[in-house]
């Protein structure tokens, strides 16, 4: 039987997010805690809807112990004008200044599915180095994802190609697997790119094979998404995460499941299948446990 400890450093890549379990922050950060994780993935409803305010959220993830891998999300942000963008921007400052009270070094933002948003490249692009500039002073880094219903970025080729053309050191990608399921994106273009420039990648995958419109992917990112392993797509979330080793990837992966099955289960009971999806990731795919040459990557502090 493996201790503790020994299960702690096998899977300290990985964490939970806070939208897959029920009830207060402080449960959710315990029962996270005591399944062996030592990062959370958060979100700004956890801090608005705490009963002490968000600074009372604030301390209680400090109280925690565990390190926030993230915030989210900042939702329609690019592509806009006039009132509406002085307006998206306003909400950006707000959703920085609560990722920077977490200790949060990445802030998410999701592409734009608004039908007011431009689809020209280049101004997605101006719009991401705008928020990537007022993200600098605060030390956090913007990951883009690109979300598979997404208007003109739906993908995650196109969201490099933006971040590409953004060209800020702070700006990057988040590679989300749902999406990449969802719109049958080949895995093959992972390859053009730049590892230190994927800011946060999140892992789910769901019950059946198809999401051929844009509808049902919605509808299957909110309410079926399960743990890898525990999915039909097995096979391709271990493929994405063997793929993003090899590339260089040294950063965090963050379960994404909204599941309405979960949301009405124990804590504790499904903090435990995230648990069992991380060791199976960590040591049956990566071989983290397995001390031979090639087989376990050391991190650098």
């Amino acid at each position: 039987m493996r201790s503790t400890g020994s299960l702690d450093r096998s899977i300290r890549d990985f964490g939970m997010d806070t939208i897959t379990l029920a009830g207060p922050l402080e449960a959710k950060l315990d029962a996270i805690r005591e399944a062996g994780f030592s990062q959370v993935m958060l979100k700004a409803n956890d801090l608005a809807g705490h009963p002490e305010g968000w600074k009372g959220a604030v301390r209680a993830v400090q109280a925690s112990g565990l390190r926030g891998t993230g915030f989210q999300v900042l939702r329609d942000f690019e592509g806009l004008s006039g009132h509406l963008h002085e307006y998206k921007v306003d909400i950006a400052k707000a959703m920085l200044e609560m990722c920077a009270a977490l200790g949060c070094k990445v802030l998410l933002a999701c592409s734009s599915t608004s039908a007011h948003a431009t689809q020209d490249r280049d101004a997605i692009a101006r719009d991401l180095r705008k928020l990537a500039m007022l993200a600098v002073p605060l030390g956090i880094r913007i990951a883009y994802e690109g979300l598979s219903w997404g208007r003109t970025i739906n993908e995650y080729t196109t969201a490099w190609d933006v971040v590409s053309r953004a060209d800020c050191p702070n700006l990057g990608v988040c590679i989300d697997s749902f999406h990449i399921l969802a719109a049958k994106t080949p895995l093959d273009a992972l390859s053009d790119l730049d590892p230190a420039r994927i800011f946060l990648v999140q892992l789910s995958d769901f019950m059946w094979h198809e999401t051929p419109t844009f509808e049902e992917r919605m509808a299957t990112a909110r309410t079926y998404r399960v743990f890898p392993g525990e999915g039909v797509h097995t096979s391709k979330v271990a493929e994405l995460v063997l793929r993003l080793d090899a590339l260089g990837y040294a950063g965090d992966y963050s379960f994404e499941v909204f599941n309405d099955d979960y949301v009405q289960m124990p804590l504790g009971f499904v903090a435990q299948r995230a648990r069992q999806s991380a060791l199976w990731l960590a040591e049956d795919i990566l071989r983290r446990a397995v001390p031979l040459p090639n087989q376990l990557r050391l991190r650098t502090a």
